[in-house]
C-alpha cells in the first residue's frame, strides 16, 4: 500500500478491525518513511453479475430492484423490517453462491418466492401474482391451493 502523503510503498498495518458496515475491514496504517498514519478499507470483490431478463436483454444485477420487489410484496404486512432485510440478504447470498456470471431473472424470481413463502404467505402470493403474471382468478386460486396443501 502506497502512502498517500509521500507515495512510498513502505507502510505497515498498525490495527485491523471490521468496519461499521460489517462487510469490510478497516486498517490503520503507518508509513515507515514519513511516519504519517492513514486508514484504508478492504472489501471483498464480487463478480459482476448479469441478469438475463425475460426478453433476453441483459442488465447488471441491482440489489435495489430486489429490495423494492420484496418490500412491495411485504407492504402493510406484519413482517418486521429486520426480517425483511434478513430475507433480502439470504436471497442475495443464495444468488451469488451459484457463482454464475449470468443468471436468468426467472431463477432469481424462484429464489425470492421460496424465501417469501417462509417469510409471509400473503407477501408470497403478492409477489407470485406479479412475477408469474396471473391472467385470471383461476390462476390465482391454483397458486393459493398450492399453499393450502
Amino acid at each position: 500500500m502506497n502512502c498517500p502523503y509521500c507515495g512510498k510503498p513502505d507502510t505497515k498495518v498498525i490495527d485491523s478491525r471490521p468496519a461499521e458496515d460489517g462487510y469490510s475491514i478497516r486498517r490503520r496504517r503507518s508509513c515507515d518513511v514519513c511516519g504519517k498514519r492513514f486508514t484504508t478499507y478492504e472489501k471483498v470483490e464480487t463478480i459482476p453479475l448479469i441478469v438475463i431478463k425475460k426478453d433476453n436483454t441483459r442488465e447488471q444485477y441491482d440489489r435495489g430492484k430486489l429490495e423494492r420487489g420484496v418490500l412491495q410484496a411485504c407492504y402493510k404486512r406484519p413482517v418486521p423490517a429486520e426480517d425483511i432485510q434478513k430475507a433480502i440478504d439470504d436471497i442475495e447470498t443464495k444468488v451469488f453462491s451459484l457463482e454464475e456470471k449470468e443468471i436468468p431473472s426467472s431463477e432469481i424470481g424462484e429464489i425470492v418466492m421460496d424465501r417469501l413463502k417462509e417469510l409471509d404467505e400473503v407477501a408470497y402470493v403478492r409477489f407470485a401474482s406479479v412475477y408469474r403474471e396471473f391472467k385470471d382468478v383461476n390462476t390465482f386460486m391454483d397458486e393459493l391451493n398450492k399453499i393450502l396443501k
